[in-house]
């Protein structure tokens, strides 16, 4: 008898143990957060998955000849999204294991083969059948510190998986932290901040003072200057944008959402909203009515989060170089996060990949945080003779598609 066998998860009893791989394996890792089981079964319904009209996903589980799952894995692909890379690529995420390199190449097998019969060239992983801002990359360094809300925690030794197995490092997403009220802005920023400041026509504002929709439509035409042009990001629908807006409305924090303006026209956004790690930890992965009940009052009346997330920062190509950046973040510092209304005690900046070194540096050298957490996205070429190349740097734009209006 085979010592393990994989399984495909096709029923209701499969997808409860596929999901719950991850209890035992994480028992004695205590910066670990269990995240809700429906932000994870939402990426496989689609229903509310958009990737599902234009791709498919399957599921396994690694049992053992005691009849315990040891380990899990998804792969699926977006024919709107493989093609934009140097040969057409899927994806393989939401991977747990034990400590055994024969599981994890029983499930990285299954992908590889499932993809190549779907036509796909290469898969990357771990990452999401979704946005880039969730589930995605591997945690290679920052163990010691608890993640932020749908951002991935792993054990040390899937690095050793991944790579044993050959999936190569394409890129790296760094995570910065700033303390509040030790960590402070250079002088350079400051005195780019005080020159866009004095210079007519520059405002900005938080959510308080926008409508919900205009603020969603102003954060869609940013997003598709700024980001949807490069490779594995698609353009943003009116649609997206309003959902999106819909979705955060529940935990936004008006104070913590800016846009900036050059005569009355949107030019930047920074989209921060509280962690919710430090609430959903004590869930144990369910979220009933209970749960969010107390989420609200966590929240809302006790403010017991204590983290900010910056989920996601944007300047508009035309307004690069001109000292945005810092204008930005020396507005929000002085009238928001250093004040009476404030009561969190550091903000993480997220998800800076390292093929944007202009972002890194200027997060290093201008914002003064410092580096705490990696992920790295890995891809694995199926043709072992190909030439491996890395994520071209930003400034690598792909060709312009027309940017959609509606869905």
């Amino acid at each position: 008898m085979a010592k393990y066998t994989l399984k495909e998860v096709k029923t209701n009893a499969d997808v409860k143990i596929w999901l719950h791989v991850d209890r035992p394996i994480y028992k004695d890792y205590k910066n670990w957060v269990c995240p809700l089981d429906n932000d994870i079964l939402a990426v496989f319904d689609p229903a509310k998955n958009k990737k599902f009209r234009h791709g498919e996903a399957i599921r396994w589980y690694v049992v053992d000849q005691a009849g315990n799952a040891v380990g899990r894995i998804a792969a699926f692909y977006d024919t709107n999204a493989s093609d934009d890379y140097e040969q057409p690529t899927g994806g393989c995420g939401f991977f747990e294991s034990i400590d055994n390199q024969e599981v994890a190449n029983m499930m990285f097998d299954a992908c590889r083969d499932w993809l190549k019969a779907k036509g796909m060239e290469a898969m990357d992983g771990p990452v999401n059948f979704g946005s880039r801002d969730a589930w995605w990359g591997l945690l290679v360094d920052g163990y010691d510190y608890e993640p932020l809300y749908t951002n991935p925690y792993h054990p040390p030794y899937y690095k050793t998986l991944f790579e044993n197995y050959g999936f190569q490092n394409y890129f790296n997403q760094n995570t910065y932290l700033w303390k509040v009220y030790e960590d402070d802005l250079s002088e350079i920023a400051k005195s780019k901040a005080e020159r866009v400041a004095a210079t007519e026509g520059y405002r900005i504002e938080d959510i308080r003072h926008t409508d919900l929709k205009v603020a969603a439509e102003n954060l869609r035409t940013i997003y598709n200057k700024a980001w949807a042009l490069f490779t594995g990001v698609n353009p943003m629908t009116e649609k997206e944008a309003q959902e999106l807006v819909a979705t955060l409305k529940p935990i936004i924090d008006p104070n913590m959402i800016f846009f900036a303006y050059h005569n009355n026209k949107p030019i930047s956004f920074f989209v921060m909203v509280p962690d919710l790690n430090c609430i959903i930890g004590r869930f144990k992965g369910k979220f009933g009515i209970f749960q969010k009940l107390r989420l609200m009052w966590e929240l809302k009346v006790k403010k017991s989060a204590h983290r900010i997330f910056g989920i996601i920062f944007a300047v508009t190509p035309e307004y690069q170089g001109r000292g945005i950046e810092s204008y930005m973040m020396n507005t929000i510092l002085n009238t928001y996060i250093r004040s009476d209304r404030n009561h969190y005690k550091t903000v993480e900046l997220a998800w800076i990949g390292d093929f944007n070194p202009v972002m890194n540096k200027m997060i290093k050298t201008y914002v003064c945080a410092n580096q705490h957490k990696m992920h790295t996205t890995y891809r694995y070429l199926f043709d072992r003779t190909k030439e491996f190349t890395r994520c071209p740097r930003v400034g690598f734009k792909r060709p312009a598609k027309t940017e959609p209006k509606t869905e």
